[in-house]
């Protein structure tokens, strides 16, 4: 695997990343203010857009043999660019959900929100390690398997369904089977203490709430993540592309929940261009083999770009529009 370089280099630089989010900026614990996260929300996606433009000269030019199978140039720098761009903006988009589940989760255990950064820390360091081996998995399974991709595209309509039929379902975390695991075979104390996952209590360590916390927010990430990973196969097949784009979109999520939080509920029609996003890349998976016979797949990857744009917007937009009518008419919204 020539792209094993690659793939050492960019772990290592989010490794650095992160050692240098948690033990500089963030070493201290405090509440981040919304100019600071909107702040740190636009440095993410800067870093991203970055990234895209080294993946257009890594695949131009081939850098560790990308882009090639064999000595076959498959995927040139605008191409790969674009790839990485599109899926970058799916997961993302569908990341957004994630952000409705973690404040439901920090509000039901009451998580302070200075320490919720320390838990949103340690959940994406988890979730890049768990969405490796997915994306491995999954793009292993596909070569493997090819109706495999059937399969993950049954799945995202399905997902996309349900998502349109229950659009204000609860989540509940005392049922996270993890959670009763926990608080059947270790010893628990009652409240926080500080922003610790464990502490010593007469002589005995015993696991704090904060680590039933994490663990639901990483639970809820694997089951997430059942939804993007597919969803972004219907884009590329390119395990590196596939990887860095969802990396880079969660690597953004802490600072982004943190601008989203108290928004988040006046996006009211945002599940629904969610649940559309899905519903569009479940069709395109199934419509794999047509694509292919007809030679349609970079005309389909420009439709795809246009599509997740267009419709995130188009959920945004109505989400403002409805807010405002509300405001000025409040019979209607009491209706």
């Amino acid at each position: 695997m020539d792209t094993i370089w690659l793939w050492i280099g960019f772990i290592a630089f989010v490794i650095f990343l992160l050692a240098l989010d948690l033990g500089v900026f963030h070493r201290k614990a405090h509440v981040p203010s919304l100019r600071e996260s909107i702040a740190w929300t636009m440095v993410w996606i800067a870093m991203a857009l970055a990234f895209n433009i080294g993946i257009y000269f890594i695949y131009e030019y081939h850098v560790c043999h990308a882009g090639q199978v064999g000595n076959e140039n498959v995927l040139n720098g605008m191409q790969a660019a674009k790839l990485f761009f599109t899926g970058y903006l799916i997961e993302k988009s569908l990341s957004l959900d994630n952000i409705f589940v973690i404040g439901m989760v920090f509000s039901f255990f009451g998580v302070p929100r200075i320490y919720q950064h320390r838990v949103l820390f340690w959940g994406i360091l988890g979730a890049i390690v768990l969405r490796a081996v997915m994306i491995l998995l999954g793009v292993a399974l596909i070569q493997m398997f090819q109706w495999m991709l059937y399969v993950f595209g049954a799945l995202l309509l399905y997902t996309a369904i349900k998502m349109l039929r229950h659009k204000d379902e609860e989540v509940h975390p005392e049922n996270n089977p993890l959670v009763k695991l926990v608080r059947r075979f270790c010893r628990m104390t009652a409240t926080f203490h500080e922003d610790r996952f464990f502490v010593k209590k007469n002589g005995l360590w015993a696991a704090t709430p904060m680590l039933l916390v994490l663990l639901v927010v990483e639970s809820s990430d694997v089951v997430f993540a059942l939804d993007s990973i597919p969803a972004i196969f219907a884009i590329t097949r390119d395990p590196f592309i596939v990887f860095t784009s969802n990396i880079f979109a969660i690597l953004g999520l802490r600072s982004l929940y943190f601008v989203m939080a108290a928004m988040i509920a006046k996006f009211r029609y945002l599940k629904i261009s969610l649940s559309v996003i899905l519903i569009y890349v479940g069709v395109k998976l199934l419509s794999e083999d047509v694509i292919q016979h007809y030679y349609l797949g970079d005309l389909m990857n420009w439709v795809s770009l246009g599509v997740i744009i267009v419709v995130m917007l188009a959920g945004i937009l109505a989400s403002v529009w409805v807010n405002k009518r509300d405001e000025n008419n409040p019979k209607s919204s009491a209706a």
